[in-house]
C-alpha cells in the first residue's frame, strides 16, 4: 500500500464569489438536512482531471443556470468534513449570463450590498472567504 500524499487524501470543493454591481451573491441550502437554511458561497466538487476553475464554471452553471468566469483565488483553504476542503474563487457573470436561479441543492439566492454581508448565517467554513471578499465589494461597484 502507497502512502497518501497530501493531494490524494483530499478532495477539493470549490466556492464561487460571485461578484455583480458591489454587491455579492449568496445561496441559501436546501440539503442536506444539517445544513439547510444556512448561507454559502455557491460552487461544488472537483472532478478527478478538472482544474478547479474550470469546476467553478461547470458547477455553477448546474447549480445556478448562469455562465461565469473565475477572476481570482480568494487566499487560503477551508477544511470541510473530512477529506473535503474548500477554495474560493471571485467570479463574475459573462456578458449575455442568465440571471442566477436556484436550480440544485439551493432554495434561495440573495444579491447582498455591503451593508448586508452579514444579514444571513453564513456556513461556518465560508465565513472566511466571505470575510476577504467583502472589501472587494465597494470597489466592484463600477
Amino acid at each position: 500500500m502507497t502512502p497518501m500524499t497530501p493531494m490524494t487524501d483530499r478532495i477539493v470543493v470549490v466556492g464561487a464569489a460571485l461578484l455583480d454591481g458591489g454587491r455579492l451573491l449568496a445561496a441559501r441550502r436546501s440539503a442536506p438536512a444539517d445544513l439547510a437554511g444556512r448561507w454559502e458561497l455557491p460552487g461544488g466538487k472537483v472532478e478527478a482531471g478538472e482544474r478547479p476553475e474550470d469546476a467553478l464554471v461547470r458547477e455553477l452553471r448546474e447549480e445556478l443556470g448562469i455562465d461565469a468566469e473565475p477572476v481570482e483565488r480568494v487566499p487560503g483553504e477551508w477544511p470541510l468534513r473530512a477529506p473535503y476542503v474548500l477554495q474560493v474563487w471571485t467570479a463574475r457573470l459573462r456578458p449575455g449570463s442568465p440571471a442566477p436561479r436556484p436550480l440544485q441543492d439551493h432554495d434561495e439566492l440573495r444579491w447582498l450590498a455591503p451593508a448586508e454581508i452579514w444579514d444571513v448565517p453564513w456556513l461556518d467554513q465560508d465565513v472566511p472567504a466571505v470575510r476577504d471578499v467583502a472589501p472587494r465589494l465597494t470597489a466592484d461597484r463600477g
